[in-house]
């Protein structure tokens, strides 16, 4: 099973997301990543195998931003390798994702006559692209998420990042996810050991977080 962290508040997002998938490592997985956003500007790091793997290649890096979303990924779609490890991101759309999308070979081929290219082989950068294209069309990602729940089979658990914009966007179908408010922001988290430390006050709605 995977794991999904998600932050967006007063503190410095990595630690945060660091901490979150710790607390989901009994979950199992193969891969771990995560990506913050300092100024517009996009950080993301990913490695194969332990989560403390992924700690060792951040651990002399200087990892700005108030926003993020990390994950840790048992894999699907794609042998487990940095590439397949989450998140992924094409156009404007950085994705995390839990769950398994049954048609994503039938979007996939629509998307590439759309011009769209792919670099792994994970079900999750196929979603990525889908909501960049409706994303593209409509400027508004809760109503991609709504558009994208109607052409996706499968079960799904999304969390969202955009080019341009310090909110989290986060969407479910028949895969967990939570939201949380604490003090110093807002969380989103497949389940609830990996936001514990920070607050008890948990939704089970459908959220934008927006930032504080």
């Amino acid at each position: 099973m995977c794991g999904i962290v998600g932050f967006t508040g007063r503190q410095q997002a990595a630690p945060i997301l660091l901490n979150g998938l710790s607390k989901l490592e009994y979950r199992g997985y193969d891969s771990a990543g995560i990506t913050t956003i300092e100024n517009n500007h996009l950080f993301t790091k990913k490695a194969k195998g332990r989560l403390q793997n992924l700690k060792d290649l951040l651990k002399d890096e200087n990892i700005l931003g108030h926003v993020g979303i990390g994950h840790t990924r048992w894999a699907t779609h794609g042998e487990a390798n940095n590439i397949n490890a989450h998140p992924h991101k094409n156009g404007k759309v950085t994705l995390v994702h839990n769950g398994i999308i049954e048609n994503y070979i039938e979007i996939k081929k629509d998307l590439k006559k759309e011009g769209y290219k792919f670099t792994s082989e994970t079900d999750t950068e196929v979603a990525a692209a889908l909501l960049d294209e409706l994303y593209k069309k409509n400027n508004d990602m809760v109503k991609s998420l709504h558009e994208a729940s109607k052409i996706i089979r499968g079960s799904y658990a999304f969390v969202v990042l955009i080019d341009g914009d310090d909110s989290i966007y986060a969407s479910r179908c028949a895969s967990p996810m939570i939201a949380a408010i604490g003090d110093d922001g807002f969380y989103v988290a497949s389940d609830v050991p990996a936001i514990l430390a920070y607050t008890n006050t948990v939704s089970y709605t459908h959220l934008t977080l927006p930032t504080t």
